[in-house]
């Protein structure tokens, strides 16, 4: 938990809206986060007591057929955020049908895509 909070918090900006019972937020087994209207709920894969010393290799690689698309009004200024704050990735790019759109791959292996509609695309090309 604390990876992943540290990355949609710190770095993506999401604010935490709740967190399980009286637990520091970063080690609860689950928050609530939120970024504009878009909510996401974290949660441990492990309760505390079974959580296993390091994250298991198969499991983050098991997620990487699994995305979450987020509308983003402004893609190119997602960008430079992400950019700012250390991490590495490929500049947006319009898909085949004319979403503007942005990748990054969480801590746990999850694609995240930040894309605005065809006519915000439109409007951003050069």
């Amino acid at each position: 938990m604390p990876t992943s909070l540290r990355f949609y918090r710190d770095v993506l900006g999401f604010e935490i809206v709740q967190s399980a019972g009286d637990k520091d937020t970063d080690t609860a087994d689950w928050v609530w986060i939120r970024l504009g209207g878009a909510d996401l709920m974290l949660n441990t894969a492990f309760e505390a007591d079974d959580r296993p010393d390091k994250p298991e290799i198969g499991r983050h690689v098991s997620h990487s057929d699994t995305g979450l698309y987020f509308d983003c009004p402004d893609v190119d200024a997602a960008y430079e955020h992400l950019r700012a704050r250390g991490v590495v990735l490929k500049p947006p790019r319009i898909a085949s049908y004319g979403m503007r759109q942005l990748y990054v791959t969480d801590p746990d292996g999850y694609s995240i895509c930040f894309q605005s509609k065809p006519e915000a695309a439109a409007a951003a090309r050069p």
